[in-house]
């Protein structure tokens, strides 16, 4: 175990899906610490084969299973979306010997193709599991916490002033940045976006000007958290919407954002309707939109969208690393009314506002007090999410929550 290993929250998880499945499927972001993870797990028994150099990939491809012969199970073949010709050879040699779990662990950077290329080859052979950036759980060391509306809790994170928690939110929670707070993050998040560029885009599509993609991505870290309008972004970039439907797809594919759908009883109106756009990571969303310091992050105009996409993504790790899709949508009335987050739990569903302010009011809670209403029974009690200190009820069923205490 090196120095700098930060244990993550998904390792119980992936080690029983390696002892129960003939195959384990790893995808996340490119340095989300898919390679370290599994080297850290697995590095004692498995073989480790990257396909990413040119000259191995043109092995896997000319002579799939003289390549598997080179490199018998249990092997982890790292970035497999370079070689997915494998995975049909891959699926034989598990045919051939179907009992025996934890043969090939395979990693991946994009999720579209080489999802579509796994569910084709491996289904019912593999366990898929995704690797996010840090949760701010796994910085702290904290990973056995329940989230509020699980279990109370008296354990909060471990206190950070406002300036502390800006400076991360700028940095960011990929692990190469988030651990060595001497890197300088602006240029670690430059080269990530041009390399982001250059290979998981322009390998996922034929996209011929990388530069109008990149102010795609810029105008649509501008709209984080907020409801999405295909059209308006399209017109404003200068492209037509089927582009942006495929660039949205695309960002999605390879991790850098997610998509929120409105909650809906009516799981086909949750598909129509407008969705809210997060990014994964804090720290690449603000380098899009230009911020470089914290004053001018928490106080500026996007102040506001960047603490809730703070928010929201550290709950999407946090579920995505128990190994659980995140039951995670908004809520919003045709008259306007709506609250940030709805977390659709066996018990019911759980409201949650997210609040810039330091200081929780009453009327903070109008909208959750709305919602329980609409929901009756259905609705648990909610909470009012802060980046201050004070945690207090707002009303009955309603209980500001600071964010170390989430």
């Amino acid at each position: 175990m090196t120095t700098d290993y930060i244990p993550r929250s998904l390792e119980p998880v992936l080690k029983n899906a390696a002892q129960q499945f003939p195959a384990v499927v790893l995808v996340g972001p490119r340095q989300s610490g898919k390679t370290t993870l599994l080297k850290h797990l697995f590095g004692q028994d498995y073989s480790l084969v990257s396909l990413e150099p040119p000259d191995v990939r043109l092995a896997a491809l000319n002579d799939p299973r003289g390549f598997l012969n080179l490199y018998p199970a249990p092997v982890i073949f790292d970035e497999i979306q370079y070689a997915p010709a494998l995975l049909p050879y891959i699926q034989e040699r598990i045919d051939a010997n179907r009992e025996q779990p934890g043969q090939f662990i395979l990693t991946g950077s994009q999720n579209l193709l080489l999802m579509q290329q796994v569910t084709e080859s491996l289904a019912g052979r593999a366990a898929i599991l995704k690797l996010l950036p840090l949760s701010r759980w796994e910085m702290t060391g904290q990973l056995q916490r329940s989230l509020p509306w699980e279990a109370p809790s008296t354990i909060s994170l471990p206190a950070q002033s406002a300036v502390a928690l800006w400076e991360q939110t700028l940095r960011g929670f990929y692990p190469e940045i988030a651990l060595t707070p001497n890197r300088d993050a602006r240029l670690w998040q430059s080269s990530y976006i041009q390399t982001y560029l250059e290979r998981d885009v322009r390998n996922l599509r034929n996209i011929g000007d990388l530069t109008l993609f990149q102010t795609f991505l810029r105008a649509l870290a501008a709209r984080s958290a907020q409801l999405l309008n295909l059209s308006q972004l399209a017109r404003d970039v200068g492209v037509s919407v089927n582009t942006a439907k495929d660039w949205i797809s695309i960002l999605e594919a390879s991790f850098q954002i997610f998509i929120l759908r409105p909650y809906f009883a009516n799981i086909g109106k949750r598909l129509i309707k407008s969705p809210k756009v997060y990014f994964m990571d804090t720290g690449l969303l603000c380098y899009l939109v230009g911020l470089r310091d914290s004053e001018h992050a928490s106080a500026g105009p996007m102040g506001g969208a960047i603490f809730e996409n703070l928010v929201v993504s550290d709950l999407y790790k946090i579920y995505q690393h128990r190994g659980e899709e995140p039951p995670l949508y908004f809520w919003r009335t045709a008259a306007g009314a709506e609250v940030d987050l709805v977390v659709d739990t066996q018990s019911g569903l759980t409201p949650l506002e997210i609040k810039l302010s330091e200081t929780p009011r009453p009327e903070m809670a109008r909208e959750l007090i709305g919602f329980q209403h609409d929901f009756k029974a259905k609705a648990r009690p909610g909470y009012v999410i802060h980046p201050g200190k004070m945690l207090l009820p707002l009303g009955e069923g309603i209980t500001s929550l600071p964010l170390i205490n989430l």
